[in-house]
């Protein structure tokens, strides 16, 4: 079985619009929620969101390229080539065939669905964009970034809802491990951040209504949250086989050692009491990489800021670790960014990786009033500069999915 080391990284993010900028925002414990600009959300009862700053896609894409692509696919597109610059790696140089990419996107295109629907309405169907259905189809993050760097391997999108990113880099890991690929951009990208996706989740009472204080509105773990707060962006990952990067002399930032996949068969948005089915995919993750549970270090927690999803990871915590969950630094970074749907977990596998290479794990800002069925250590407010020798990064889908991935510290 091959091993798999991660050489490069990408982000865009409510916090940072490169995986640089972001991470030093994760650190200081910078929130990028506010009131909702990319449109009026005043007759919503959630008006807030994580969105981005100051981003423009033309930046980064050709313009006349980037009026193909639904925001979404700009984001992947962005943050994956930001992963592949990152990684050094020289398509010029590499088996085409051997370079994959897998994506996770939970929604799509759905701010493209919504703008020609309305062109529909109003001016006909004679008016609608030639490029409307490569615009929302949602592989179609995966097949922009395969044209753009030319990687001819493998190549799909994973849309599991919120485990979509971590699913992504898992299948990744998978096919490296005992595939025919070398090298598999992956990860996830989610900009659903429209009026549709507000209408949907405010009519399910999904989403935090504290719109005074946008700031302190996501806080996952805290005994008066009130719902997840959504944002949009980016996260992707190069997953390397370990001889291959060595051979082209890259920098290794981690190691990837476990995956594990499972669902609730409970609910269609629930998850299942006492946490089980979370439980199962943590211990198959741990299983795979070989590891007992006092070993990892830091918990990226799924943490929505939802009051079933904490409790209940909170108790798939208690029932897969023992007594060392009294130990494990559990954190939620969705505090920070909010929740990016399909994104998030290509976005919190950047943040594990990062944990290890700099020993640092992130705090779980806006937590104020403890929750006595959310008794875990998780790092309250601040970060703590601390050795990092594994990290694993949960994701929790509409649907039951649930993914777990786990990153260690590289040792040749």
């Amino acid at each position: 079985m091959r091993r798999v080391v991660i050489t490069g990284v990408g982000a865009i993010t409510p916090i940072g619009n490169d995986k640089d900028t972001f991470w030093a925002n994760v650190k200081k414990g910078v929130c990028g929620i506010d009131t909702v600009k990319s449109f009026d959300a005043s007759i919503f009862k959630t008006q807030i969101a994580g969105e981005l700053k100051d981003f423009d896609a033309t930046e980064h894409i050709d313009k006349k390229e980037a009026r193909k692509m639904d925001r979404y696919t700009q984001l992947a597109v962005i943050a994956a080539e930001e992963a592949v610059k990152d990684a050094g790696l020289d398509m010029e140089q590499e088996d085409a065939w051997k370079v994959g990419v897998i994506t996770g996107s939970g929604v799509g295109g759905i701010a493209t669905m919504e703008e020609q629907h309305q062109t529909l309405l109003e001016k006909g169907p004679g008016r609608i964009s030639p490029f409307f259905i490569t615009m929302m189809i949602s592989n179609m993050g995966a097949a922009q970034i395969a044209i753009k760097l030319g990687a001819r391997g493998i190549n799909e999108n994973v849309v599991s809802a919120c485990a979509s990113g971590t699913n992504a880099i898992g299948d990744a890991f998978r096919h490296i491990q005992y595939g025919k690929n070398d090298v598999i951009i992956a990860g996830g990208a989610e900009a659903a951040v429209t009026p549709l996706s507000f209408s949907g989740f405010c009519s399910m009472k999904a989403m935090s209504t504290n719109n005074e204080n946008p700031k302190e509105a996501s806080r996952p773990f805290d005994a008066e949250r009130d719902g997840f707060v959504m944002g949009e962006g980016a996260g992707f990952v190069v997953l390397e086989e370990l001889e291959h990067a060595k051979k082209r002399g890259a920098k290794i930032i981690c190691e990837m050692v476990g995956y594990g996949a499972t669902d609730d068969a409970y609910h269609i948005t629930s998850p299942i009491p006492g946490g089980e089915g979370g439980a199962k995919a943590m211990e198959l993750a741990l299983e795979d990489a070989n590891v007992t549970p006092d070993k990892i270090t830091y918990i990226n927690a799924h943490g929505t800021s939802t009051n079933y999803n904490d409790k209940f990871e909170t108790e798939a915590i208690k029932s897969v670790f023992g007594d060392a969950a009294k130990t494990v630094a559990v954190s939620s970074t969705k505090s920070m960014t909010g929740h990016l749907l399909g994104a998030a977990g290509g976005v919190e596998a950047v943040i594990c990786a990062y944990a290890i290479r700099d020993g640092f794990i992130p705090a779980t800002i806006n937590y104020k009033n403890p929750d006595p069925e959310c008794d875990l250590d998780i790092v309250p407010n601040e970060g703590r500069q601390q050795p990092v020798e594994y990290a694993m990064s949960n994701s929790l889908g509409f649907g039951g999915h649930n993914a777990t991935i786990v990153f260690k510290k590289y040792e040749d």
